[in-house]
């Protein structure tokens, strides 16, 4: 039995991974495959992969290429989830911003620096025309580091998926003001180069095992009453994040990967562009 260490955001996206887990699929295939919940996100997953602490990241595809470029020895090895990430631009639910124009020059909590709630916040500004040369920044670790920034006021805005944040706008410790899909595939799967080179065929087996669990993932009997009560969701919030939901089965695209790597020198948030090669590895 060969073990292998994955990491991910203990969020919905990753139920699949799991019950295939729990199911014994990869334990089927003499795989070891131990699971880790990274609540800090892509930022402290990128970190995980450089220092050899896990092996595979299901990871947002804008920080893993960024951190690639970068220098971190990995690879995508696939597209996880097809679809856009929905970002919930969040203030706390007592504040005086209204709309979007409001968060202009505001000040923005992220979890971490590279991670994707600061390289969305980059995006958005993008979208609203304003400057992004100099965005003020509020490092908060964890949904819990924001709800603290917020309510404290030394953050004016945060932005994270939308369905996950939803329970707090419910609570009312936060008000979204808008969303911001990402303009790309949301979530890649991303491996050590290391482990790929010593062990391709390894990797092709755990791929093929979370493709067949995603291609019938939809179809699982009472699915949506499983993820409500996993994640605290209202079970119409899931309704409508499976309906927007695409998990993908197929590898990184060199068309997808220029559409983002274009964004992100644009954005300045990276310095120059790696090539086709440097960053994706199909097995």
């Amino acid at each position: 039995m060969k073990t292998i260490k994955i990491a991910g955001v203990p969020e919905h996206f990753n139920l699949p991974w799991h019950l295939a887990i729990e199911n014994g699929d990869f334990e089927k295939e003499n795989i070891n495959l131990q699971w880790t919940d990274v609540p800090e996100g892509t930022g402290k997953m990128c970190q995980m992969l450089r220092d050899g602490e896990t092996d595979i990241a299901v990871i947002l595809t804008e920080g893993i290429v960024k951190d690639i470029v970068a220098g971190n020895p990995s690879k995508i090895v696939q597209v996880y989830v097809e679809s856009p990430l929905i970002w919930g631009i969040h203030v706390a639910a007592n504040s005086n911003y209204k709309t979007l124009a409001d968060l202009e020059n505001k000040k923005v909590a992220i979890s971490r620096l590279g991670s994707g709630s600061q390289l969305m916040a980059y995006v958005n500004a993008d979208n609203q025309g304003w400057k992004t040369d100099n965005l003020p920044f509020e490092i908060v670790n964890t949904i819990d580091g924001a709800v603290e920034a917020l309510t404290n006021g030394t953050a004016d805005y945060f932005m994270w998926e939308r369905f996950m944040t939803k329970p707090l706008v419910d609570k009312g410790i936060f008000r979204r003001i808008a969303d911001c899909p990402t303009p790309w595939p949301c979530f890649v799967i991303a491996v050590r180069e290391e482990v790929l080179e010593k062990n391709p065929v390894l990797i092709s087996k755990i791929l093929a095992t979370i493709n067949q669990t995603t291609e019938d993932f939809k179809e699982i009997p009472s699915i949506d009453k499983t993820l409500a009560l996993k994640y605290h969701q209202k079970i119409e919030d899931i309704q409508e994040w499976l309906s927007l939901t695409q998990w993908s089965q197929k590898p990184l695209s060199a068309e997808m990967l220029n559409k983002v790597q274009n964004q992100l020198f644009q954005l300045k948030i990276i310095d120059k562009k790696g090539t086709f090669e440097d960053i994706v590895k199909t097995v």
